[in-house]
Formats: structure tokens, C-alpha cells, sequence
């Protein structure tokens, strides 16, 4: 294959999955695309394991929340072919009310506290996880810090009045 590049990554990933791959993009160069929650495993499997792209490094899972979509919180992924020095970007939307997605520990043991952290400021569940507890906030938190539903500003906070600004 020599040199691997995005467009030979994306026929790979178009030849084992057809449309269960969507919306491939490069920003800034890096390669993203999408996929479901029904397929992110089988996904990451194929990419870590092929002998030729090799994505063997995790580096990050995290979430983020657009609350004015249908499928309002997604998971992200980045996977670093070492041997290929290629990058990748992998977006799974999922349903607010039912945030359910299956872990990626089977595949790296380090996605375990990227999870965690997911979960604890994104209340998004990963099925399957060994120990999906808060990592970070106490234990007793009811609300998922990170999600766009509550306020950015107290909005009774007398040194954020408009008179002090010349407004």
C-alpha cells in the first residue's frame, strides 16, 4: 500500500462498511467521519486490528452535547496509527434520553478512564464498561456538568450588571 493517506484510509473503511460509514471529512487534514452506536465497535475493531492501517492507539474518547439535534450528545474518537502516522476522527450521535454506546475497553484497556470521564461530565453510558463510576465529580452529583442545560452565568451576580460595562 506504501504511504498510507486519508483517501486510501476512507476506501478501506467504504469497502468493509458502505453507508454504515457516513459523512467523511477532512478538517484541517484529519480525516472524520461518522458512524452509529450499532456499529462503532465493529468500526474500531477493523481499525485497530487490519494489517495495513494499524490504528492501534487510543487517544482520546470524549463527548459533546448539541442540544438542538434529534441525536443531541455524540462520542468521539481519535486513533493514531503509530507504524502509518495517520490520524483519525470518529463521531457517534446518540439519543439524549437513552445515551447508550459499547465500550471500547475490549479493544484498549487505557479507553477505561476516558469513559469514566465521558460518562461523569456527559452522562453518556457505555455498555459494557468494567466500572463506570464518576472519576472526577462527587459521587452524588445528579447533573452531567458539560451538557448546554444550565445557565453559563448566575444570573444573579450584582458585579455582571450591564451599568458597570457602560452598556
Amino acid at each position: 500500500m506504501g504511504k498510507l493517506n486519508n483517501q486510501q484510509v476512507i476506501q478501506s473503511l467504504t469497502s468493509a462498511f458502505g453507508d454504515r460509514i457516513s459523512v467523511p471529512s477532512e478538517p484541517y487534514g484529519l480525516l472524520t467521519f461518522e458512524t452509529s452506536a450499532e456499529n462503532i465497535s465493529e468500526v474500531l475493531r477493523f481499525l485497530k486490528e487490519d494489517k495495513e492501517l494499524k490504528f492501534n492507539y487510543l487517544t482520546d474518547i470524549t463527548g459533546i452535547h448539541y442540544p438542538e439535534q434529534k441525536l443531541s450528545l455524540g462520542v468521539i474518537y481519535h486513533l493514531h496509527s503509530l507504524s502509518n502516522n495517520v490520524r483519525v476522527r470518529i463521531k457517534v450521535f446518540i439519543d439524549g434520553d437513552a445515551p447508550h454506546i459499547p465500550t471500547a475497553t475490549k479493544l484498549w484497556e487505557g479507553a477505561n478512564w476516558m469513559e469514566r470521564e465521558t460518562y461523569d461530565f456527559f452522562g453518556i453510558i457505555f455498555d459494557g464498561h468494567p466500572n463506570l463510576v464518576r472519576v472526577l465529580n462527587v459521587d452524588d452529583m445528579t447533573v452531567f456538568p458539560m451538557r448546554r442545560e444550565h445557565p453559563l452565568e448566575d444570573p444573579n451576580r450584582v458585579d455582571k450588571k450591564d451599568y458597570f460595562f457602560g452598556r
